[in-house]
C-alpha cells in the first residue's frame, strides 16, 4: 500500500503560523485517512518553529535557491529561520524515507511546502512560481510532490505505483 505524506494543516492540525489549519474536506483525504494511507507532517514545527509563529517567506528565490544557500527565509520581524526550514524539511524527508512514501501532498503558497507557488518575500500577499524548501528537498530526493488540488492526479498516480 502506498503510504503519503501530507502537511499536518490539511488534516486540520492548527499548526500553522497563525495558529489556525486548512482542513482539507474531500472524499479521497476521508478514504485515505481510513485506509491508514496519510504520514502527517508540518515541517515548520518539526524544525523547532512554535504555534503561532511570526509568518516567514523566502527572500531572494525560492525553495530550490535555500538549499543552494542563494536565498533564506525570512520571518516578518526580519528574522532569519532558514535553519529551522532546512531541518523540517530533512525531518519530513527522514518520516519520507522510514515509511518508504514516494508520494507527498503539501499546502500550496507555504514557505516550507508550496508545490508550485509561494509568497514573494515582500509580505505583501503576492505568490510568485516556485515550491517552497520542503517541497523542493522531497522533489530532489525522487518523491512526487503534489498541492492540496491534485489530489486526483494522486489517485492516479497510487493506481499505476500500486499495479506496476
Amino acid at each position: 500500500m502506498e503510504r503519503i505524506l501530507i502537511s499536518s494543516c490539511l488534516l486540520g492540525e492548527r499548526v500553522r503560523y497563525d495558529g489556525n489549519h486548512r482542513f482539507l474536506e474531500h472524499p479521497l483525504i476521508v478514504r485515505w485517512l481510513q485506509e491508514g494511507r496519510l504520514v502527517p507532517i508540518c515541517p515548520e514545527v518539526a524544525g523547532g518553529l512554535p504555534v503561532p509563529r511570526p509568518p516567514a517567506e523566502i527572500v531572494g528565490g525560492s525553495g530550490e535557491g535555500v538549499w543552494r544557500e542563494e536565498a533564506r527565509v525570512v520571518n516578518q520581524h526580519g528574522e532569519d529561520v532558514t535553519l529551522a526550514y532546512i531541518q523540517g524539511a530533512r525531518r519530513a524527508l527522514e518520516l519520507a524515507r522510514a515509511h518508504r512514501i514516494r508520494i507527498a501532498i503539501l499546502k500550496e503558497n507555504s514557505p516550507s511546502c508550496g508545490v508550485h507557488r509561494i509568497y514573494n518575500g515582500t509580505f505583501q500577499g503576492t505568490t510568485v512560481a516556485g515550491e517552497g524548501v520542503t517541497a523542493a528537498l522531497l522533489r530532489q530526493e525522487g518523491i512526487f510532490v503534489f498541492n492540496e488540488h491534485q489530489l486526483d492526479a494522486v489517485e492516479e498516480l497510487i493506481k499505476t505505483l500500486e499495479t506496476s
